[in-house]
């Protein structure tokens, strides 16, 4: 049915513009990892002045923070459940109890169930689950010791393949 203008305005695709799928691109990597924008804008610039591509900086600094690997390390269901954990004081890095789920770590930085939590009921039947799941290359996880470290950062291949860094960066860098 064609009215006065044309083909009626319900059949018609507009092609998405550059701004909205850079921003599309942006604001799913901010939702997958749960951070809000001023932080998300903040872990950009730390990206930007590091050595290598932008983009896979972003990601690795993304990747490597407590709540994530916490969540990587098949140690919560979700990174939301990984992040109430950690604010809980639920786990130590390096043996210091830590309530920051936004601490970035390191290579060779451990992560451990804190002794007063093993008793929870929660981390009594973790073992079980998380032997279950499949841990990533870069890491490196000891079940019965409800442990893991930290080998390396990841390489882009090991994170998440639906996120697409380059539109990040160009977002940013308008």
């Amino acid at each position: 049915m064609h009215g006065q203008h044309g083909k009626s305005s319900q059949f018609r695709r507009r092609r998405e513009s550059d701004f909205n799928r850079q921003l599309r691109a942006k604001q799913k990597a901010r939702r997958i990892y749960g951070i809000l924008e001023k932080q998300f804008r903040r872990y950009y610039s730390v990206a930007l002045k590091r050595r290598g591509l932008t983009g896979l900086n972003l990601l690795q600094i993304l990747e490597s923070r407590l709540d994530n690997v916490v969540y990587r390390l098949g140690f919560a269901e979700s990174r939301s459940e990984a992040r109430l954990l950690v604010t809980h004081g639920h786990f130590a890095v390096n043996s210091r109890r830590t309530d920051v789920p936004s601490m970035l770590l390191m290579p060779g930085d451990v992560v451990s169930v804190r002794d007063g939590s093993r008793t929870r009921t929660y981390f009594k039947g973790l073992e079980a689950v998380a032997e279950g799941k499949n841990v990533l290359p870069w890491l490196e996880r000891d079940v019965k010791a409800l442990a893991g470290s930290i080998l390396r950062l990841p390489e882009r291949a090991e994170i998440d393949g639906n996120l697409q860094e380059q539109l990040i960066v160009e977002y940013y860098s308008r």
